[in-house]
C-alpha cells in the first residue's frame, strides 16, 4: 500500500515521505507538480533515501494545473516521467488521456503509449505506462467531453490501466464493473471514493458510493497484484495529527481488505508469488 503525495496537500511533498514512513506505508506515489520539490528528481531521491521510503509510481504532470512542469511538450513530459521512474526504481507511470484541444497529441496517443511500453529502456527497467480513467466534465449547460480519444479507456487499446474510484464516481460509473471488465489490464488502483457529484471529490474510502473496500477485495481476489495507492482529499483536516490519523486508519483498513481478497482467490492464483505488501 502506497501513499500519494496529493493526499498530504496542502502540505508539501516532503511531508508525504515523512508521514508514509511514520505510518508504515510501503512506498509513495509522486504526483509531479504538486510543488517545486516534486519536479526536482534529485531532491525526491534525497527524500526517498532519507526516509527509506521508495517511490513506487510516478504520476506524470498532465493535469490542467501543470502545463509547464517538465516542459510544455506532452511527449517530453512522458519521456521525463520515464527517466524519473527509472532513477527512482519505480515500476509504473500514471498518465491521463490528452485534453481534446491537444489535437496532435491526442491523435497519436494510443500508438504513442504502446511505443513507450515497448521501449527497451522501459522494458528492461520494468516500467509501464498505465492510462487512468477520467470523466466527462459536467456543467449546468450539460456535459463537456474534455478528453480525447476518450475519458473512458475501457474500449481503447492500452495494455495497462489505472483505476481511480473518484473519477469513476464523477463519471457515474461503478468501479466494481470496471475491475471486472478490465481484467488483467488493471495495473494500478487509486483508492478513494465519491458520491456521484459533478466534482472530482476524492473522498476517504467508504465515505462515498463506490463500495471501495469491496473493490479492493474483488480486484485482489481476481489476481490484481499492483499498487493500491491512497489518493484522497484531506483538506478538511486542520492539523498534521488529524490528517495522519485518518491516513493511518485507511492503511489499516486497506491491508485488511487486501488480506481478505487474497484469502478469496481462486485456486489458480494460490501459487502466485506476488507480494500483497507492494500493493
Amino acid at each position: 500500500m502506497t501513499l500519494s503525495t496529493s493526499s498530504m496537500y496542502p502540505e508539501a511533498t516532503a511531508s508525504t515521505f515523512e508521514c508514509a514512513s511514520q505510518l508504515g506505508y510501503d512506498g509513495v506515489e509522486l504526483m509531479v507538480g504538486m510543488d517545486s520539490v516534486s519536479a526536482d528528481i534529485d531532491q525526491v531521491v534525497a527524500l526517498s533515501d532519507y526516509h527509506r521510503m521508495p517511490v513506487t509510481s510516478v504520476h506524470a504532470p498532465c493535469l490542467i494545473v501543470t502545463p509547464n512542469v517538465w516542459g510544455t511538450d506532452p511527449w517530453g513530459k512522458l519521456a521525463t516521467s520515464g527517466e524519473a521512474a527509472r532513477r527512482f526504481g519505480a515500476h509504473l507511470i500514471v498518465v491521463h488521456p490528452p485534453f481534446r484541444w491537444q489535437r496532435d497529441y491526442a491523435t497519436r496517443f494510443e500508438a504513442g503509449i504502446a511505443e513507450l511500453n515497448a521501449a527497451p529502456e522501459n522494458k528492461e527497467a520494468g516500467v509501464i505506462y498505465a492510462v487512468e480513467n477520467m470523466y466527462p466534465w459536467r456543467t449546468p449547460a450539460g456535459k463537456f467531453l474534455a478528453y480525447a480519444p476518450d475519458w473512458d479507456p475501457t474500449m481503447r487499446s492500452y495494455d495497462h490501466l489505472t483505476l481511480d474510484l473518484s473519477h469513476a464516481s464523477t463519471a457515474h460509473k461503478q468501479s466494481l464493473d470496471l475491475v471486472r471488465s478490465w481484467g488483467p489490464r488493471l495495473a494500478h488502483l487509486h483508492l478513494t471514493d465519491g458520491s456521484g457529484s459533478f466534482k472530482d471529490e476524492h473522498l476517504l474510502p467508504g465515505e462515498g458510493t463506490q463500495r471501495a473496500w469491496e473493490v479492493v477485495r474483488d480486484a485482489v481476489g481476481r489476481g490484481f497484484d499492483g499498487d493500491v495507492v491512497i489518493e484522497v482529499n484531506t483538506h478538511r483536516f486542520t492539523s498534521r495529527a488529524d490528517r495522519q490519523d485518518a491516513l493511518g486508519r485507511i492503511l489499516e483498513q486497506t491491508r485488511r481488505a487486501v488480506a481478505e481478497g487474497m484469502a478469496s482467490r481462486l485456486p489458480s492464483y494460490s501459487g502466485s508469488t506476488a507480494s500483497t505488501e507492494r500493493g
